[in-house]
């Protein structure tokens, strides 16, 4: 897994004025933007969770294509699009996913009646069960 990726993409005006952005690369990573400006920075959200996909499924990731190789229709152009993982890894993996559990309605009285906030006790004990504390958690940036 690399922390940088470059990649180049196709920009092609469609006949909306709006720029539709494909890669060579990586087939069903595709964008669209208003303008120029939007579709690069569309072209980039999309590689890089099309990227942070790939990752997360153990797929193997391609090199990218020298731009001299690839062949352009009428009206492409070819832009460089860079993307930096890391806060992309970090945004996407720490994203809030809904459980729902079981427990003992006397506990859940209780619980209510001290006002326990039942995410982070539920974070906290699975944590401290996993072994990942702050010094040792592969998800948390390191100073």
């Amino acid at each position: 897994m690399r922390d940088t990726y470059i990649y180049p993409a196709i920009f092609e005006k469609s006949v909306q004025d709006k720029y539709g952005v494909s890669f060579p690369d990586l087939p069903g990573c595709i964008s669209i933007g208003d303008n120029l400006q939007h579709a690069h920075e569309m072209a980039k959200e999309a590689l890089g969770l099309h990227l942070w996909g790939m990752e997360r499924d153990g797929d193997d990731i391609p090199a990218p294509s020298s731009i001299d190789s690839i062949d352009l229709e009428k009206g492409e152009v070819i832009g460089l699009i860079e993307v930096w993982m890391l806060p992309i890894r970090a945004e996407l993996d720490n994203r809030a996913v809904k459980k729902t559990l079981t427990i003992p309605r006397y506990l859940n009285d209780i619980a209510e009646k001290q006002n326990v906030n039942f995410s982070k006790i539920l974070q906290s004990a699975l944590k401290d069960h996993l072994g990942l504390h702050a010094a040792n958690n592969p998800f948390k940036k390191q100073p």
